[in-house]
């Protein structure tokens, strides 16, 4: 059965430590996972467990079925793959450190076999069970990347040169951002970082960026080092070209950057998916993603340009997202040292202040963790609404904290001393959680993971990872029917080949195609093209929609009449067909059904029925949600919006329970109050059973809707314990009074406000459970009259 946290929007992240008594209490912290839209830092050295956390939010992150990207400077977070609901010690065998064995004098069977049971039972202890790491496993995909190595999934840079669309091309200020980032990190590759306003070889690369992205043109590096020989521009500032910077000082730098395209090394950064945010967000199915992108392997210039490349296509993609007020994506940095701070302004460091300042209306959270406090930019961390802080390593760093939380809390009664000893008696895995969300900080206990901890991966680690493989990308081939492999053979009869077109009678169109592909002779083969212009409509659905389809069926010998449901899709541009063929190409024989006149008009009809019957417009509608796709938006991205619309409806909902029960369990705890003072005078020691009952009821019942902004409190069952503590006070009282009545009355409407909420809580999780759902699908089919075709001809493709 799911806890009932899991149904709250919330994140499980540990329980309440008690710092004066040093001892934990079994009360979970549950923090609101809208709250990280406001972003948050976890500040601890080597050792304190900060890892630990970061890993488990990511874990929550993926229940809640909420996409993360990870940057992961040190090879930690591939751990995240690692998770074995068997507890079976074979599982765990692959990951074992020899050292780590041979210190527990141990084989590494035996070793693996006792780290099993620790796992096994450090989640038992912490209410996780084999069902919970089934669910993990189940709400999102798990892909390790490696920028630069062929050991996890390649990705590609490429993409990271092409033009911002023009929505972000208007935002003039970030635009220029944009260039300056990339203009510094590709120069950061080959060793160059001077300083961007006297630097010619940054100003020439952000001047060739500018001209060519305001043109809409995407670049290359190869189409990089062209430019920067042969610049676009005449003119840099009131200086021609030549004059600030001379064609052979231009030769030396496309040099250095051939050299890099040149190098063996550099070729894993051409191969492998491209840099899509939106892919590494959600599968092809709609999927949220988990995507680390491992970067240990990298070197220190190689790690800043891609970290500045990935960060300049989050920034395009949030920028793209409509507005919200949940949660909807989450981006991860595991050591930020180097890449925010104080002074110095490396290429990363824009786009990711800008992600701080912007990010939150878009609902992307950003997470930042780190060592050293001192190596954080503090301004930008003023736009960081939540603080994860654990055992410092040195006294600076606890003054440099110290200062940051006082400025952070200014004007709610920050207690500097109380803060200074707390943050001194801090021990492992144990945090200080303050947050804008909150009225005061908290001392808590990071739960156990549910990841194995193995350290960090090397790369032959990563390579081995279960379930780390690139997802399969179905590419359609243009013009080329490859189904006809299964019908025609292979080995081509050179005797039947002509080499001119076959006649055919006038009244019968000819055209002919040939793809892009590059060979010196073609074979033409025959086919039936028709074009038509489809109008949509559905006054139900607000669909008013003009889509063309343009198909070509092959013509066989064994053809008899048109059949389109044997036909593929034309998907190049129409306009690239010619009425005459290329020289010295080859014709297959054509069959006689294809000279005969009716032949076409036939299949004009039958392609017109076809558009009716199997071709229509698919709307998708989701009956939980009761919300109907756009007629541009395909299956996957429908899913994708219906995960965010439903956390959207889930946070409302719960906003909307919290604020229909406020004014009743007020007043309760007003009554409480008075039953409790009345009770007093008394009898004292009733008076203090009764009190403990009372509040142990009124913190179970409401803590988890009503108490602490983060919400820290026992799940809503446990109330039931606290009312049957305050019966047994009751019970072994004599002396009945007004007073003990009144408060058994209140205890009866908490526990009555106890059975409400755990039935609207229930009710709110099953409306918005979406992740079984398949939406259903809705055509909508074309009438006769709204389909016209406007081209029927014989076509010779080539092949």
């Amino acid at each position: 059965m799911i806890n009932d946290y899991e149904k709250l929007g919330v994140f499980y992240i540990g329980r309440e430590y008690d710092i004066t008594r040093k001892k934990t209490s079994d009360i979970p912290v549950l923090f609101k996972s809208r709250n990280l839209t406001t972003h948050a830092a976890i500040i601890g050295m080597t050792g304190s467990g900060k890892t630990g956390l970061g890993i488990g939010l990511i874990e929550e992150a993926a229940i809640d079925q909420i996409p993360v990207i990870a940057i992961d400077p040190k090879g930690d977070l591939g751990n995240l793959l690692l998770t074995f609901p068997e507890f079976d010690p074979d599982d765990f065998l692959p990951w074992i450190n020899q050292s780590e064995a041979s210190k527990n004098d141990m084989s590494m069977r035996e070793y693996a076999a006792k780290q099993a049971a620790t796992w096994e039972k450090g989640l038992m202890l912490w209410d996780q069970d084999p069902e919970r790491i089934r669910r993990l496993k189940d709400s999102a995909e798990f892909s390790v990347y490696t920028p630069g190595s062929t050991a996890g999934i390649g990705i590609s840079i490429l993409k990271s040169f092409n033009a911002p669309k023009k929505q972000f091309r208007d935002d003039y200020e970030l635009y220029l951002d944009r260039i300056h980032s990339t203009a510094t990190g590709i120069l950061s590759l080959i060793g160059s970082n001077q300083d961007p306003l006297s630097s010619r070889e940054h100003i020439l690369i952000s001047n060739i960026l500018e001209h060519s992205w305001g043109l809409g043109l995407d670049l290359t590096l190869a189409s990089l080092i062209s430019l920067v020989q042969e610049p676009p521009m005449q003119d840099i500032g009131v200086m021609d070209i030549n004059s600030f910077y001379p064609p052979n000082e231009r030769f030396a730098l496309a040099m250095k950057l051939n050299n890099l395209l040149a190098s063996p090394v550099f070729k894993t950064w051409l191969e492998g998916e491209s840099l899509d945010i939106d892919k590494l967000m959600y599968t092809s199915s709609g999927k949220p993603r988990v995507s680390i992108l491992s970067i240990a392997h990298l070197s220190e210039n190689e790690r800043m340009f891609f970290v500045t490349m990935l960060l300049n296509e989050i920034l395009t993609w949030t920028r793209a997202q409509s507005g919200t007020s949940s949660l909807r994506a989450i981006l991860y940095m595991d050591e930020l040292f180097g890449y925010l701070p104080p002074s110095a302004n490396p290429p990363s460091k824009k786009p990711l202040m800008t992600l701080l300042k912007q990010a939150r209306a878009y609902g992307l959270g950003v997470v930042l963790s780190t060592q050293n406090p001192v190596d954080l930019d503090y301004k930008a961390l003023s736009n960081t609404g939540t603080w994860f802080i654990g055992r410092l390593q040195t006294e600076r760093d606890k003054q440099r904290v110290i200062a940051g939380l006082e400025g952070a809390s200014a004007g709610s009664g920050f207690d500097k001393r109380k803060t200074e000893q707390i943050l001194a008696g801090l021990g492992q895995r144990m945090f200080y959680l303050h947050s804008v969300h909150d009225d005061e900080p908290l001392i808590f206990n990071t739960r156990w993971v549910m990841s194995y901890l193995a350290g960090p991966l090397t790369r032959d680690q990563i390579a081995k990872l279960p379930n780390n493989e690139p997802e399969e990308v179905i590419t359609k081939k243009t013009a080329v029917y490859e189904t006809e492999k299964e019908k025609t053979p292979l080995d081509i009869n050179i005797d039947m080949l002509k080499e001119s077109a076959p006649v055919v009678p006038q009244q019968i169109k000819q055209y002919f195609y040939d793809p892009k592909i590059d060979i010196d002779k073609r074979v033409y083969k025959p086919g039936i093209i028709v074009a038509a212009d489809v109008f949509f409509s559905s006054a139900k659905y607000s669909i008013a929609l003009s889509k063309r389809f343009v198909s070509i069926l092959p013509v066989l010998d064994t053809m008899r009449t048109p059949d389109w449901k044997t036909s593929f899709l034309f998907d190049d541009d129409i306009d690239r067909l010619t009425i005459n063929p290329k020289s010295d190409n080859l014709f297959d024989p054509l069959p006689g059904i294809a000279k005969n006149l009716k032949t076409y008009e036939t299949a004009a009809k039958a392609f017109s029925q076809f558009l009716r019957m199997e071709k229509p417009l698919l709307l998708y509608y989701s009956p939980l949600l009761k919300v109907v796709s756009g007629p541009d938006e395909d299956e996957r991205d429908f899913r994708i919006r219906l995960q965010q619309l439903a956390h959207e409806r889930r946070d409302e909902a719960m906003d909307a329970l919290r604020k229909k029960y406020t004014k009743r369990i007020n007043t309760l705890k007003d009554r409480q109050s008075r039953a409790r003072q009345t009770l007093i005078k008394e009898n004292a020691m009733v008076t203090q059973k009764r009190m403990d009952a009372a509040l142990s009821a009124g913190t179970a019942v409401l803590g988890a809707l009503f108490g602490r902004k983060t919400i820290s409190a026992t799940t809503v069952s446990r109330a039931g314990s606290a009312f049957r503590s305050s019966t047994r006070a009751a019970q072994g009282t004599d002396n009945i009074t007004a007073a003990r009545e009144a408060l058994a009355e209140v205890e009866q409407r908490l526990k009555d406000i106890e059975i409400e909420l755990e039935g609207e809580v229930h009710r709110i999780h099953r409306m918005y459970d979406i992740k079984d759902e398949k939406p259903q699908q809705i055509p909508i089919r074309p009438t006769a009259g709204n389909i016209n075709i406007f081209l029927t001809g014989l076509i010779w493709y080539g092949k």
